[in-house]
């Protein structure tokens, strides 16, 4: 079954959903564990560091985003592991989720309309073409 579930998130609603779906499935199972990933992107990082005082600043605000998520996770007793990794969000989640062999991937849509589907590809639709596990997208 899934003992190990990737959750890739990035603080917005569509994250509480998926983290709502992976601890329901997480709580089925005895001894799986979810791995929260956050990507930093590295367009959206440039503008972050220019607006925080210092590293830790950063890594506070970073974590702060991500507290709502870690509380949906620690109040259902569901083992857990936080992991940020940098770059473009869709190839990173794929490659790491590839390259660790999780038996789960869950991530929220983010309801692009097509035209911008079709154009630009969600993060979301990039992972469910790429990644060699079931994969789960939660609206």
């Amino acid at each position: 079954m899934y003992k190990t579930i990737l959750l890739a998130v990035d603080g917005s609603e569509h994250s509480l959903r998926a983290t709502k779906e992976a601890v329901a499935i997480a709580r089925l199972i005895n001894e799986c564990t979810i791995e929260i990933v956050y990507v930093v992107d590295f367009s959206k990082a440039k503008d972050q560091v220019l607006h925080s005082r210092s590293k830790d600043e950063l890594e506070l605000t970073r974590r702060k985003k991500l507290a709502p998520i870690e509380e949906q996770i620690k109040s259902s007793n569901v083992s857990y592991r936080l992991k940020f990794l940098r770059g473009e969000p869709g190839p990173v989640i794929v490659n790491y989720a590839n390259k660790e062999k999780f038996d789960l991937v869950i991530i929220g849509s983010r309801g692009l309309n097509s035209l911008q589907e079709m154009m630009l590809g969600s993060v979301s639709h990039k992972v469910v073409k790429r990644v060699k596990c079931p994969v789960l997208i939660v609206k």
